[in-house]
């Protein structure tokens, strides 16, 4: 076997066509755009190039076939926050063997270490954990879009290199024909009679304004996550803009109090039941097939990306207020049946039993491992975000 670095037109598309290879026979995986995977390497398009480095590499067998493929990825603006540098390694695919997997997280292991690394995170992405992230260990069904979906095989190659359980990630499913509890219902509306709240839909005339707003929230709700980093704005601009096609203004909604941004839900409809169809291609073909597939209202499933409240009005029933417009919005398109609710990490309860108490039921689980490369060192888990940060806002 050998291991050769991804540096030129051929190994790029090596790298792209693994993954064709190792899901070829199976149903459920959809292949991504590979314009978006490429893009993660490309500096000119990934804002994390900004601070920090990657690399890739194609695993081929002794008859030079390919069997595998990986990437390593260093963002500094995080790495030297961990008790241990920590980079991280994603895009993983390999053959059902240990030998080849173990030469792949080698790899990204001396890659790492030259860097002044002493741990590893993966799979995750060289940018924003809002996409393929972890891996998936339960739960193995048509993945939506931006979601990691792997063969199950995968788990022990990790966790017999080395790899432990750093914090796991659920993603739930809703029912739309359920719709939302009726206690749900009784709190929006009582949210809804405060002259104080106001809630809106995005609308991409307006797009900067919510973008702003948008900032103003996550740097809030986050600052009590562990290595918290505030999100660049730039990748907010150029996700809106390459979705545009699939996103629907009135399934993205702002809560305001007394004008002033609060809190926000991204749902974007799930474009892989379109994309299924396209190989990872974009070309003038699958561009008429999307318009058509789009047109024939194909996409009948949602992915809320991201919810966010700021900790001093959380539990003030904003929450409630927000999936109460979202499913107002929703319903009179006859067209969705189900949302994911995706993801959230063990490390936020707060956020999980908002889910449950939505009505979301479990869909799939993701594990982000860490892999430390030095063995004496006592491993810990990803801290859990504080159930007291209502508490701790209004203080400060």
């Amino acid at each position: 076997m050998k291991i050769i670095e991804v540096n030129n037109n051929k190994t790029r598309r090596d790298f792209l066509n693994v993954a064709r290879i190792i899901y070829k026979k199976d149903r459920n995986w959809v292949c991504p755009l590979d314009i978006e995977i490429e893009n993660v390497f490309n500096p000119s398009e990934n804002v994390f190039f900004e601070n920090g480095e990657a690399c890739r590499w194609i695993l081929l067998d002794d008859n030079n076939k390919l069997i595998g493929r990986v990437a390593a990825f260093i963002n500094r603006n995080k790495a030297f926050n961990f008790q241990q540098p920590t980079g991280g390694m994603g895009f993983f695919e390999c053959i059902n063997d240990r030998e080849s997997a173990y030469m792949l997280f080698d790899k990204c292991k001396e890659w790492l270490s030259k860097r002044n690394m002493e741990a590893m995170d993966g799979p995750i992405n060289f940018g924003e954990n809002d996409n393929w992230w972890g891996l998936l260990v339960d739960g193995f069904t048509p993945p939506g879009l931006g979601m990691n979906y792997n063969p199950p095989y995968y788990k022990e190659l990790f966790e017999s290199y080395g790899f432990k359980f750093y914090f796991e990630q659920i993603s739930n499913h809703l029912n739309l024909a359920k719709g939302l509890p009726e206690r749900f219902r009784k709190i929006a509306e009582w949210v809804g009679k405060k002259p104080e709240y106001q809630f809106e839909h995005f609308t991409f005339k307006e797009a900067d304004r919510f973008i702003k707003d948008f900032m103003h929230v996550y740097n809030e709700a986050w600052v009590f996550h562990e290595n918290f980093v505030p999100i660049h704005p730039e990748n907010l601009k150029k996700v809106l803009q390459k979705s545009k096609f699939f996103i629907e203004e009135k399934l993205i909604w702002f809560a305001y109090s007394n004008n002033e941004p609060i809190g926000f839900l991204i749902l974007f409809p799930d474009a892989n039941q379109i994309l299924k169809y396209f190989n990872g291609k974009v070309n003038l073909i699958n561009k008429i097939k999307a318009v058509y597939l789009k047109w024939k209202k194909t996409i009948n499933r949602g992915r809320i990306v991201i919810m966010g409240i700021v900790p001093k009005y959380q539990k003030s029933g904003v929450e409630s207020g927000i999936f109460y417009h979202l499913e107002k919005a929703i319903m009179p398109l006859n067209q969705y049946k189900e949302l994911e609710l995706s993801w959230v990490g063990d490390f936020n309860p707060k956020m999980r039993q908002l889910h449950e108490a939505v009505g979301g039921e479990f869909a799939k689980r993701h594990i982000t491992y860490r892999k430390l490369f030095i063995d004496n060192i006592e491993f810990e888990r990803s801290t859990i975000i504080p159930v007291d940060t209502k508490e701790k806002a209004v203080n400060n």
